[in-house]
């Protein structure tokens, strides 16, 4: 069986082969939650519901074999072997579900973002991005559970698609992993649902994956291990020719597959927490500060209402009026009348993120969050698991956060609290002081992955003082000072084999990928 054809290096180039001229035009220059509703309204004019049923009709473009055996079978994610015979294959219309009980009695329709989570409800229920044609068994064992990568798996379909417990941190339930291969296939649908999707977020129940706002739209653990799949598995071009057999059916796009790069434009490059990758190293404005996932806090009495208090990586805790016998994603600490306050933390707060969830019984609310004693921003909460994201926060030197209830009645658990360092008058502003008027925000590797041991830079490199490569143990590869003194935006590396790297250019760090 032959490996696919090739995969999609030139992303940007053939994006703008393939998406109308000026489909992403609103997108351009915008960043974070900005740029996510940019692509929300993108995608969502012209969408056509073609209905649940349309869906079969819709197979026989989108969902066919033309990257693997080139047989015209059905391409199903849980069954496909690159690189080997597949255990079975299906034959479009003749091996639609139907009834199974056995793995290659039939196909059906996969929603990667289970319809449980919307109650079957349009346009989500038949909205071809995210609705794949697969094995009818292997979609019966994924069931409603999350994507994640798995500790002790309890079923491993023939192609090695796996459930079990979850190995990725931040969660400790059952989830579903696929193959390498089809990694950054599923993460990308996803993004494309939480987009495309965003204002409905609210309404959904969260499967333990999506979050209930429009930013970042899915829960701290998912999005991490989304994030580390779509960068370990480059976009291919089976993913190409299914974008584009689905927008002549749908008249939409998947923007994450025209345009990779808008993933880490809009949520970063993520963490190491996920399934697969390591993070590279950030510039200080946007390094992660503080970490909490109260799996460290002490469960004396758990149901009990009084004060806690712990440590977690050298910072301290306090929750008042708390129980710890609720949880989320993995333990979390339940506030009444209270608040949870940190110790000091150096380095100040660039922007914050929280997941919350009302328990037992009560209304919405808010928490408000305070900085130094100031508000700085309100974080909601519902009985389905929210999070939310405050950006540019932006305060200096040593800080304390609290989130303080609002209601003295609600019972609302907190997990997965983060924020991320902001200096201020230090390494960042540094070189405005030695001169330099801008900081490089725009820099792109291109194409990615490199070849030829050369990288090439798209974007104002003149005023780049240093290159470092470093492999993702974080050892430094190469170092080149001065690296664009004598060349126009290319830096030939020293034999790098093939992996993951990370290019930082002064302050701003790069991930590729060499093959």
């Amino acid at each position: 069986m032959k490996k696919p054809l090739f995969i999609l290096t030139f992303a940007s180039m053939l994006a703008n082969a393939q998406a109308p001229a000026g489909y992403y035009n609103a997108a351009n220059g915008l960043s974070g939650a900005s740029l996510k509703t940019a692509l929300s309204n993108i995608i969502t004019n012209g969408h056509l519901d073609k209905g649940y049923s349309g869906l079969w009709t819709a197979y026989k473009t989108t969902d066919i074999d033309k990257n693997y055996e080139n047989d015209g079978s059905v391409l199903d994610i849980y069954s496909e072997k690159p690189t080997g015979t597949d255990p079975y294959k299906f034959t479009l219309v003749n091996n639609q579900c139907g009834t199974y009980s056995v793995e290659g009695n039939c196909y059906n329709r996969e929603h990667i973002v289970p319809q449980s989570l919307f109650n079957q409800s349009s346009p989500m229920v038949s909205d071809i991005h995210f609705i794949r044609a697969t094995d009818g068994k292997v979609n019966g064992m994924r069931s409603n559970y999350p994507f994640g990568k798995v500790g002790t798996a309890t079923f491993t379909s023939k192609n090695g698609s796996k459930l079990g417990n979850s190995a990725s941190s931040g969660y400790a339930g059952t989830v579903f992993e696929p193959i390498d291969e089809f990694k950054g296939d599923v993460a990308r649908m996803i993004f494309y649902f939480v987009t495309r999707y965003q204002s409905k977020l609210s309404g959904f129940s969260s499967g333990n994956m999506l979050g209930g706002s429009a930013f970042p739209g899915l829960q701290t653990w998912e999005l991490n291990v989304l994030l580390s799949w779509h960068n370990q598995d480059p976009v291919s071009q089976a993913e190409v020719n299914r974008n584009n057999a689905s927008y002549t059916y749908q008249k939409n796009r998947n923007p994450f597959i025209d345009n990779p790069n808008y993933v880490n434009l809009i949520w970063g490059s993520g963490s190491s927490t996920g399934g697969g990758t390591t993070t590279p190293p950030s510039p200080p404005a946007s390094s992660s500060c503080t970490n909490e996932n109260f799996e460290t806090i002490p469960t004396t009495s758990p149901a009990s209402y009084t004060t806690r208090t712990w440590t977690n990586n050298s910072v301290s805790w306090t929750a008042t009026d708390a129980r710890t016998d609720q949880t989320i994603s993995g333990k979390a600490v339940t506030v009444r009348a209270g608040s949870l306050t940190s110790g000091n933390s150096a380095n100040g707060i660039g922007s914050l993120t929280v997941t919350t969830q009302l328990k037992f019984s009560g209304s919405n609310g808010t928490f408000n969050v305070k900085v130094n004693g100031t508000v700085v921003g309100t974080v909601p909460y519902s009985a389905n698991a929210v999070t939310t994201t405050i950006n540019n926060i932006n305060i200096t030197g040593n800080i304390s956060v609290t989130l303080e209830n609002t209601s003295t009645n609600n019972r609302v658990a907190i997990d997965n609290l983060s924020w991320t360092c902001y200096p201020g008058t230090s390494k960042m502003n540094q070189r405005a002081v030695n001169g330099l008027n801008t900081i490089q925000k725009d820099l792109q590797i291109y194409p990615n992955p490199v070849s030829n041991q050369e990288i090439f830079i798209k974007g104002d490199v003149q005023h780049i003082k240093k290159a470092e490569i470093y492999d993702l143990q974080g050892k430094v590869i190469q170092t080149i000072d001065q690296p664009f003194k004598n060349t126009r935006n290319v830096i030939k590396t020293s034999n790098l084999g093939q992996g993951v790297y990370i290019l930082k250019l002064d302050d701003q760090a790069l991930k590729f990928i060499v093959k």
